[in-house]
Formats: C-alpha cells, sequence, structure tokens
C-alpha cells in the first residue's frame, strides 16, 4: 500500500477561518462529491481524497435518502444499520481520520480545540490542535489512544459541530461483509430549537425502551450516545434498578467509570449509590460512598433514607449527625425515619430543631410531623401544626391536606378531619382513603360502604388502599353479601394479590363466619408472608380451632417464614380460647427467647385470659402487677371476666376498682360485676352497684344482634318491637321454647342480677337479641343454609344453651360472633367445647 507524508500533499493557498467569516451558504456543499466539483476546491484536494480512498478502506458518499439525521454528537439507528462495529473498542485511527479529513476538504481547522480534553491521550501532530489546517496524516505513523476511540470520536465531532454545519454527508465502510452509515447532522445557532428536540427524541426512545425492560436493547442501539450524555447513563442506572442484580449493577459501575463520567458528574454518582441501596444492597452501597471522590447533600441524604428503609435507624441519625450542611430535604428524610419507626415524640423535636435553626418545611416535612401527631394522638400539637400550615398557605395541598385530617381522625376527632377533606377543592385518591380509613378507624362501618360509593361517583378508581378499609368494614358489619362483591372489585382491579387486601380478606370472611373461604383465599395465595400466616392463624383462633392454628405455625417456621408479633399474638388467642395453656405459655417464652421479639401490652393480655380461662387467678393477676407495662383497662376487664366464669367474687371488687379507677363510665364492669354477686345471690352487693351506676349516670350498653337476610341487614334489641313482623316473632319464639322445655331446656334465670320473679326473668331472656334474630332467621332463610348473627357483647350463658338446642332442633347450623370469638351450633353443639 502506498503512502503519503504530510509534506508530499498540496496545502490550500487560501483557508477559510470559519472563526471569522462563516462559511457562505453557497459553499456548503449537500455531499463531498458535489463540494469536489466546486471551482473552490481545488485539485489538490482532490488528491487528498484520492489518497484517502486508496488507502482501501474509506468511501465519502451522500447518505440515504431515507436518512433522518440528527445531532452530530447523536448516531441513528433507525435506519436498522448495524452500527456495533462503527464504535467498537478496536475500531481503527483510519475512522478518525476520516472525520479529520472531511474537515480538511472543507477548509476548516480547530482553532479552540484541546485533543486532551477530548480524551485522547498520546502523541500526535501538533498541527491537530494547533492553529493548522488539518491534513491527512502518514497511516504508517502510529496513533496512541489510551481510550475508546469512540470516546474520541464522539468528542472531535462534537467540538467540531458546535461551530460547523454539517450537513447531508456520509461516511461508508466498504468490505469486511458489513457496511455502516455514520450519518452527521447538526443544527447551527439558526436551528437550536431543532438541536434540541433531536436531542429530546433520543432520550425519549432510550427511555421508552428502559422503561418496558428492553435495557440490553437500549444499550446496543444507543451505545455512543451513552457515553456523551450524562442523561442517559442516569437512566440507564435508574432503569436497572428492578432487575435487582448485582452483577449488572457492578458492571455498569465499572463501565461509568471507565467513561471519566465516575469523576466528573455528582449526579451520575448519586445515582449509582441509589440504584445499590434500591436493590437492598446496603453494605455496597455503604462502601460505594465511603470511596466517593466528592459528596454532596444529596449523597448524604440517599444514605440517610437507605438507611431507614433498611430499618437501620441508628445509622441514619449517625450519617445525619456527622454532615456538615443539610437542606430541606435532609430534615424530611430524618423526620421521616423517626416517624416510621413510631418515634414520634423524637421526630416533632426535631421538627421544632429545624424551625428553630431557620430552615423552612415543605409539605413534605408537614406531612410527616402530622403523621408523628396521629401516632401520638396528639390533637393539640396536631392543632399548632394546623395553624402553622394556615399561617403558610398548605390548607389546600393535597398532601398536607391528607395527613391534616389523617391526624384529626386517629385522635377520634372524625368531625375535624371530615370538615378538612370537604374545604379541600381537589379530592385525589388519597383524600379520599384518608376520608374512608377514617370512618373505618373510628367505628363508622356503614358511612364506610356509603363513602366508598360516592368516590366511584366522581370518577376515581379505588386503589388497594381504598378495597383494605372498606373490606375491613364489611367485615365489622358482617355484611358477607357486600364483602363478596369487594372482594370481585378488587378481582377486577388486579388488586386481589396485594398482600393487604389478602389479609384484609381473609380476615372478612373469617369474621363473616365463613372459615373455609378464609382458607380458600389462603391457600390461593402464591406467595405467603409472615402477614397472611398470621391473618389465618388469627382466624382458626377466632372460630375456636386452638389446634389447627398451632400446626399452621409449625407449618410455617418449617417454609422458612419468620413469626411477628401479631403471629405470636394470634397463636395466644387460639391457645387461650382453647385452654392450651402450656403451649400458650410455651409460644410465649419462644417469642421472648428464640425471636427476640418484645411482648405488647396485648401480648400480656392474651396470657392473662390464658392463665384465668385455666383457673390459674393469682398467677393472672400476679403477671398484671409485676409486667413492665402498665396495665389498662382492657387487661383488668379480662381479669375480671375469668372471676366471673370462676366465680371469685373477692378478686372481681379488687379488679373492678381498678378498672372504675381508670374509666369510672365503663358499663360493662358494673355489669360483670353484678353478675357475680347475683350468681352468688348478694343481691344487696347487686343493689349497691346498681346504686352506683346511677348516681355516677352510667348507662348500661344495650344488647344488639343483626343477620342479613337477602342482602338486607336487620338488627333487633331486647324489646324493639319497631319491626313489622314482630308478633310473628314472639309466637314462633313462643312455640320453639315450649319445645325446648320439652327436651328439657331449664331457663338460667341465674343471670338476671334483677331481685324480681322467676316469670319476669324467664320473659327477659327469651327476648335476648340474639334469640330474636335467629327466630327471624329460622323464619326467612332457606333451609340448609346457615344464620349467622352478630352480637355487639358477648352471648350469655342461657342463650349458648338455648341456641345448641335450637341447631339440634330446626336441624340448621347458626353460627354466632359475639365480641370474644365465634361460635359454631350444630346438632346440637358447639364449636368451643363451652369454653369460652
Amino acid at each position: 500500500m502506498t503512502t503519503r507524508s504530510m509534506n508530499n500533499i498540496h496545502k490550500p493557498k487560501q483557508i477559510h477561518d470559519v472563526t471569522k467569516h462563516p462559511l457562505p451558504h453557497d459553499l456548503e456543499p449537500t455531499c463531498v462529491s458535489q463540494a469536489l466539483s466546486l471551482p473552490r476546491w481545488h485539485a489538490a484536494k482532490s488528491d487528498e481524497l484520492t489518497a484517502l480512498m486508496k488507502h482501501g478502506t474509506w468511501e465519502l458518499v451522500p447518505p440515504p435518502a431515507d436518512c433522518n439525521p440528527i445531532g452530530c454528537q447523536r448516531f441513528s439507528s433507525r435506519l436498522g444499520i448495524d452500527y456495533t462495529e462503527t464504535f467498537s473498542p478496536m475500531i481503527k485511527p483510519t475512522t478518525i481520520r476520516v472525520i479529520l479529513t472531511i474537515a480538511v476538504i472543507r477548509g476548516w481547522f480547530l482553532r479552540q480545540m484541546d485533543v486532551h480534553n477530548a480524551f485522547l491521550h498520546g502523541q500526535l501532530d501538533e498541527d491537530i490542535y494547533m492553529n493548522q489546517p488539518l491534513g491527512f496524516k502518514d497511516p504508517s505513523k502510529p496513533y496512541h489512544i489510551c481510550r475508546n476511540d469512540s470516546t474520541l470520536m464522539c468528542s472531535i465531532v462534537q467540538q467540531l459541530s458546535s461551530r460547523f454545519l454539517l450537513k447531508d454527508m456520509g461516511v461508508r465502510r466498504i468490505g469486511g461483509g458489513k457496511s455502516w452509515f455514520c450519518h452527521l447532522h447538526h443544527f447551527f445557532s439558526t436551528s437550536t430549537e431543532n438541536a434540541a428536540s433531536s436531542i429530546s427524541d433520543i432520550e425519549g426512545e432510550f427511555k421508552s425502551l428502559c422503561s418496558t425492560g428492553r435495557i440490553k436493547e437500549a444499550f446496543n442501539a444507543y451505545n455512543a450516545e451513552i457515553w456523551t450524555d450524562q442523561h442517559l447513563i442516569s437512566y440507564l442506572i435508574q432503569s436497572l434498578i428492578p432487575k435487582k442484580s448485582l452483577f449488572i449493577a457492578k458492571q455498569l459501575h465499572s463501565l461509568v467509570i471507565t467513561s471519566g463520567y465516575y469523576f466528573k458528574d455528582k449526579f451520575v454518582r448519586n445515582h449509582l449509590l441509589n440504584m445499590y441501596i434500591k436493590m437492598g444492597e446496603i453494605h455496597e452501597a455503604i462502601a460505594f460512598f465511603n470511596a466517593m471522590p466528592m459528596r454532596n447533600i444529596m449523597s448524604h441524604n440517599i444514605l440517610i433514607n437507605g438507611h431507614v428503609q433498611h430499618g437501620d435507624l441508628e445509622s441514619a441519625i449517625n450519617v445525619f449527625d456527622e454532615m456538615p450542611e443539610r437542606n430541606v430535604a435532609t430534615w424530611n428524610a430524618m423526620i421521616s425515619g423517626l416517624v416510621h419507626f413510631e418515634f414520634n415524640e423524637n421526630g416533632l423535636f426535631l421538627f421544632r430543631e429545624m424551625h428553630g435553626l431557620g430552615f423552612l418545611p415543605d409539605e413534605f416535612t408537614l406531612g410527616s410531623v402530622l403523621r408523628g401527631c396521629a401516632g401520638l394522638r396528639a390533637s393539640y400539637a396536631g392543632k399548632q401544626v394546623h395553624a402553622y400550615v394556615l399561617k403558610y398557605g398548605y390548607e389546600f395541598n393535597l398532601v398536607v391536606g391528607s395527613s391534616l385530617a389523617h391526624m384529626y381522625m386517629k385522635s377520634s376527632s372524625l368531625g375535624e378531619g371530615e370538615r378538612v377533606i370537604k374545604v379541600m377543592p381537589i379530592r385525589n385518591v388519597v383524600a379520599w382513603n384518608t376520608l374512608i380509613a377514617g370512618n373505618d378507624q373510628n367505628g363508622h362501618s356503614e358511612g364506610v360502604l356509603d363513602l366508598y360509593n360516592m368516590m366511584k361517583m366522581s370518577g376515581l378508581r379505588p386503589d388497594k388502599i381504598t378495597l383494605v378499609s372498606v373490606i375491613s368494614s364489611c367485615a365489622e358489619l358482617a355484611t358477607l353479601f357486600q364483602g363478596q362483591q369487594i372482594h370481585a372489585e378488587a378481582i377486577k382491579a388486579g388488586a386481589n394479590s396485594a398482600v393487604a387486601v389478602l389479609s384484609s380478606l381473609i380476615s372478612m370472611y373469617s369474621k363473616c363466619g365463613c372459615l373455609e373461604d378464609s382458607m380458600k383465599a389462603f391457600s390461593d395465595c402464591e406467595h405467603l408472608d409472615s402477614v397472611l400466616w398470621s391473618s389465618m392463624i388469627a382466624a382458626y383462633g377466632f372460630h375456636g380451632r386452638g389446634e389447627e392454628a398451632v400446626h399452621l405455625f409449625e407449618q410455617m417456621e418449617q417454609e422458612g417464614v419468620e413469626g411477628n408479633d401479631v403471629t405470636f399474638l394470634s397463636l395466644l388467642y387460639a391457645c387461650s380460647h382453647n385452654g392450651l395453656k402450656e403451649k400458650g405459655m410455651g409460644f410465649f417464652k419462644l417469642m421472648v427467647e428464640k425471636y427476640g421479639l418484645k411482648p405488647r401490652l396485648e401480648h400480656y393480655t392474651c396470657v392473662v385470659d390464658l392463665l384465668g380461662r385455666s383457673g390459674c387467678l393469682d398467677e393472672a393477676e400476679a403477671m398484671i402487677r409485676s409486667m413492665p407495662l402498665e396495665a389498662d383497662v382492657v387487661i383488668w376487664k379480662t381479669l375480671i371476666s375469668a372471676c366471673k366464669i370462676h366465680r371469685n367474687a373477692d378478686m372481681a371488687t379488687r379488679t373492678a376498682e381498678e378498672i372504675l379507677r381508670l374509666n369510672p363510665q365503663d358499663s360493662a364492669t358494673y355489669v360483670l360485676l353484678s353478675n357475680i354477686h347475683a350468681s352468688s345471690k348478694r343481691w344487696k352487693d347487686v343493689s349497691k352497684v346498681r346504686t352506683t351506676m346511677r348516681d355516677r349516670n352510667v348507662k348500661k350498653e344495650p344488647g344488639l344482634s343483626w343477620l342479613e337476610v337477602k342482602n338486607r341487614v336487620f338488627q333487633f334489641s331486647m324489646g324493639d318491637k319497631s319491626l313489622p313482623v314482630s308478633e310473628e316473632i314472639d309466637l314462633y319464639l313462643k312455640e320453639l321454647m315450649e319445645e325446648m322445655k320439652s327436651r328439657g331446656y331449664v331457663p338460667d334465670t341465674a343471670t338476671i342480677f334483677h331481685d324480681t320473679d322467676s316469670e319476669e326473668k324467664e320473659n327477659s331472656l327469651v327476648n335476648h337479641s340474639e334469640k330474636l334474630a335467629i327466630a327471624f332467621g329460622l323464619m326467612n332463610i332457606p333451609p340448609g343454609l346457615p344464620i349467622r348473627v352478630m352480637k355487639n357483647l358477648r352471648i350469655c350463658s342461657d342463650c349458648h344453651v338455648a341456641i345448641k338446642l335450637i341447631s339440634d332442633i330446626k336441624n340448621r347450623e347458626i353460627i354466632v360472633r359475639d365480641t370474644s370469638r365465634f361460635h359454631h351450633f350444630k346438632h346440637g353443639k358447639c364449636s368451643c367445647g363451652d369454653y369460652w
């Protein structure tokens, strides 16, 4: 192959300096072949081009007719041509010479181009980057390239295109079985908007590929562009997060270092740090953070959020304390972390410190602070924050407004919360969810269903959070048909596979008395976690299937799923309602010693119930008085219920004093204490209790029962004659009682603490709300279908005996849910085994 030295090439007599005088439009060639025909380009230029072509590799040609040129520093893949070879690490220096020769032919020189800044580290003739025209180099002379030639070429072309208009020019490689086109196009000063649009198009296409999971295709198609645009690198890093592949992440990390962006772009470094955090590789993230050449506030904020997400609040606090400088996002991350881990008081103190240092909170700060107030049920502090919200004009902000309403509702101020939502000019799904959940948490279950229908009428689509609240309300109301409808809507919305929705469905079917449907929902789950296992264990316990609950927990351990505090609470509950004292105490010990869980007050309450039902009253009382937590009304009421079962009047009196000290208006305690005295025929003590209730204006909570018939819910109470069929119910019950007495039924009048005659007591027992509901069910529900009755109080011993007989006489399954558990009556027996 013939070579020519630089000295043998005839140089142009006049160089057109475009830095001073831009090329006239009539001299802008549309392609090189046309340029060679212009008088301005003399034979010397033709000789140079001929020499280049004789080199045997390159040919300058016009681009294809369907070419859609794009930015000079960009390389189009829309033509369907394989550009892989164009930018491979093995690309020859000839590629660079072609680009430089184009500049020679057109009379350009690179006045302000520093080749070293273009990542070309080696020995090149200095006329490449000095004020000399570029020429064709001796191909025999070696080029020393330290970085990818593709990076160099992109950089050189970018430098060229920043000053010159390269238009309709193509470079084609010939031979080797593959051909490729590199179409160069850059819009100069008059076409800035078009250039921006072109760049935007490439970024849009790249992001579209990545967002649909076609990351490899995006990488191959835009290989060159990625390394010249930090935005594409950043998006590529983000798109790898869902892959959760540490191997691929480290490969990309290495490429970023090789490209030079690791050292010169702080945003790319922070994206890499965030990638490791989001992929769950906290140790890799910490190592990366420690090795970062420079860190900024954002770097620290990302690491704080990473520690919070991985449950390491202490490390998050350490990073926060060591920061030399903070911004609002830093405070937001730390306050949000504290509130998330229920260190609500610490979160409020940090907010006060933030405000004292002059930082102005934004909507996210206020949202976290209001959630902290909600967690503390601190309405006074919440009202102070509310004043701050009004002062700075955040009252109509959707995030702040929803958090504010949530705070009031969690503090039992449902009306205040509803008013906050109502004044909001726009309600999104979050606002509706806040309103619906608030009603659910405050016991307004019927209102939840109304709000749910209103939300759908407004055109908004309920999400899984909405469905959880609505399903929970159906469970509380025991409206099975409505719950089944919501289940169907969850399937239609594709939310039935969400853990929270599945857990709510298991609970709903369980509380509606359909344990089999709960089991089906559980068995249909593809991926069982501790929440779903715990929900099913609780369902078994609620239905008196303690042995099955224990077996399920053993199966859960075999599957390698660790139980949490809710799991053990459900286990303890199941054991206490089935007389499994030894197993229950074993689980309490296992929870503390093996799993390292700290018992909550609810766990101690279950243990007290377990001991009390087993007759270990002294041991139960000792546990209450020795536990590290302060006793509440519920745990003392659990003990007094055990005193009633075992007729221990003295302990019941002591326990009642503790309850009434905490809540003098608790009517259930007076009733229990009266029943205990009445069962021992201590009528003076009964009278004393009644007098105290009257003096303190304490009203006994009326017993209510309800059942669903033909998609309608009917409610019953003692002495209520408001139903049109009340007389028919009374007549039906009278006949039923006669048949029951013929089978040996004797009304348990000892449970009536009124000092009245037996007939009046017996009539009172007949009119208990659950008996009225069952009679109505027998009259209206077709034979063969179970009768499901819900009750707001615990079922009395007389009704328990009576319903067993009714189930046998009518050959019907009767399911009664009271405040304690489910009772399945069938063939004259109850699932509780008379242990409730």
